[in-house]
């Protein structure tokens, strides 16, 4: 198998997310509360897909290290640490948002939301970015 189409379908899947996310709180904004709920499953989804891809891609292909020794690695390890970090602490948390919109608690599930979808966004942007960082922009 060719573990190099890994990375760009993780990229589109956490640029899929972040449209998902945007659309969803446009669409809570202006009170589309069903359609709001398909998109947001829908973001779950590809969030989930996108872990899946991506432990399958870390398990079976070596480590990418990022190949440039100048200002950009810096730059590099500064969005990748709290991606990562981010990553890992929010998917409880998204469960649990979800898990309280879909029991009907919706005041608890937007008191959770109101932190739980911006660090959401930030994680699935950060993805792309690091995504063109490390095979796109300094190769």
């Amino acid at each position: 198998m060719d573990y190099k189409i890994f990375p760009p379908i993780n990229a589109s899947l956490n640029g899929l997310t972040a449209v998902l996310l945007l659309v969803g709180l446009i669409l809570i904004k202006n009170g589309k509360k069903t359609a709001h709920r398909v998109v947001m499953l829908t973001a779950l989804v590809s969030s989930t897909v996108f872990l899946g891809c991506y432990l399958y891609y870390h398990f079976h292909y070596k480590l990418t290290v990022f190949p440039r020794h100048d200002w950009t690695r810096v730059l590099y390890y500064c969005i990748l640490f709290p991606h990562v970090i981010l990553a890992m602490v929010m998917v409880p948390f998204i469960f649990m948002a979800v898990s309280r919109a879909l029991r009907g608690e919706f005041e608890r599930h937007k008191q959770l939301t109101r932190w739980v979808w911006p660090v959401w966004m930030y994680v699935s942007v950060t993805g792309v970015l690091v995504y063109f960082m490390l095979y796109q922009w300094f190769v």
